[in-house]
């Protein structure tokens, strides 16, 4: 029987976040993961600008590396929401040049999981403080006294912990027995997801591509450009509509690309690397509680990923601090009562509710012919795009949204 204060379930980039939290506070922890790393992982390989934010306030040394690794990521400058009859395009430093992006900081990076889960991966395995396990299912949880005990499959693993932090993704099986999370399929979002070569388009900037084609609303088909010449190619929606609509994304995915224009001519001499995979997305469009007795859900197990991009890298850096501070106090205060621990759940969406509301409402635009014709009418609104812009750094701005000033403003006062 292996004893610790801290065990984080899942080695992703929210647990590599809360362990090197922990450690920086001078805490213990055990981290396992089923994984041995590098290992795959599916996801639309989008990192925002959250990301490298929350990793420089645990420890700047972090990313300093990575930005100078070509061979690992693309920068991201921009953003593009394309309609079937117009586009909107967000840069996020407009009008930059090639030549003057070289001298600025990226706001976001497209890198395949396996290559940035397993750089971070390398970095906890540099902490002292941080015990690494790979390749360990932790498959049962019993709670005593003092906490929970974790056992592996085979039950050669026996983990001891006062707190347990959650961070093993959508399909937690902790999450879905002890956290009693259940699928709501208003919530929750089916996708599919695949690797091509030698697809057409792209510029310097390396926009991400969210294509909203009709038959998909509110979901979207997207195009992210990776280094080495590919692209991660995907689509997604949610549950309920698919359920509704009856639709199979593996064979709309493929129609897609090979009836549809402008995908027909721009994955024409394409190659597919390996096949399509699909995977699930539990939105962060509601609020649930994220914690009990000895125990916080961080990431995709707390359901947090934003309702309109399906991003959830950064809210799991995010989530995964607060619950390292939060491990902190509970140690500290010797209570790991779910009354001490819901403080987290305050922490954490004092901190993204604003932002996962507001995503939510643009989710929801296209129940709204009036407001959905209104955002595209905008697309070449200067204003319009300087503010959507800012909106990708600037989580307050995001409130400007709900008001009717913001519109009457936007509209009139050009």
């Amino acid at each position: 029987m292996i004893q610790t204060d801290v065990c984080v379930l899942g080695a992703g980039p929210g647990g590599v976040a809360a362990s090197l939290q922990l450690a920086k506070l001078g805490i213990s922890s055990i981290v396992v993961d089923k994984a041995v790393f590098p290992r795959d992982k599916i996801c639309g390989d989008s990192i925002s600008g959250k990301v490298p934010y929350v990793f420089n306030r645990i420890d700047k040394e972090i990313f300093k590396d990575f930005i100078s690794r070509e061979d690992l990521k693309y920068n991201s400058w921009g953003v593009e929401f394309i309609y079937p009859d117009r586009k909107i395009q967000i840069d996020y430093k407009p009008g930059i040049t090639k030549a003057e992006l070289e001298l600025e900081k990226p706001v976001g990076f497209l890198s395949k999981r396996m290559d940035f889960d397993n750089y971070l991966v390398d970095y906890i395995k540099k902490e002292p403080l941080v015990d690494l396990r790979e390749g360990v299912q932790i498959t049962a949880f019993e709670r005593n006294e003092t906490g929970y005990i974790l056992y592996s499959k085979d039950k050669s693993t026996q983990i001891q912990a006062k707190l347990v932090i959650v961070a093993d993704g959508a399909q937690s099986k902790f999450a879905r027995q002890i956290g009693k999370v259940e699928i709501d399929p208003k919530h929750y979002a089916g996708s599919v997801r695949a690797y091509y070569k030698n697809v057409k388009g792209g510029d310097y900037l390396n926009r991400i591509e969210l294509h909203f084609l009709k038959k998909l609303e509110p979901g979207y088909f997207w195009i992210f450009r990776l280094p080495n010449g590919e692209a991660n190619v995907g689509i997604g929606m949610r549950t309920d509509l698919l359920k509704e609509r009856k639709v199979n994304l593996r064979k709309e995915m493929i129609r897609i690309l090979k009836e549809e224009e402008p995908f027909k001519e721009r994955f024409k001499n394409a190659e597919l690397i390996g096949e399509l995979q699909g995977f699930g997305l539990p939105l962060g469009s509601k609020k649930r509680v994220i914690s009990g007795d000895h125990f916080m859900l961080i990431g995709d197990a707390a359901s947090l990923i934003d309702p309109l991009t399906g991003e959830g890298i950064g809210n799991a850096t995010v989530s995964g601090r607060f619950a390292a501070l939060h491990a902190a106090e509970a140690l500290k205060a010797n209570d790991f009562s779910a009354k001490f621990l819901s403080k987290y759940d305050k922490m954490v969406y004092d901190k993204l509710w604003k932002e996962l509301r507001v995503s939510t409402f643009l989710q929801n635009a296209y129940k709204y012919k009036w407001l959905s014709s209104t955002l595209k009418r905008l697309a070449n609104n200067r204003q319009f795009i300087e503010i959507l812009s800012a909106i990708f750094s600037d989580v307050d701005l995001k409130k400007k949204l709900f008001s009717p000033v913001f519109y009457y403003k936007l509209i009139f006062n050009r």
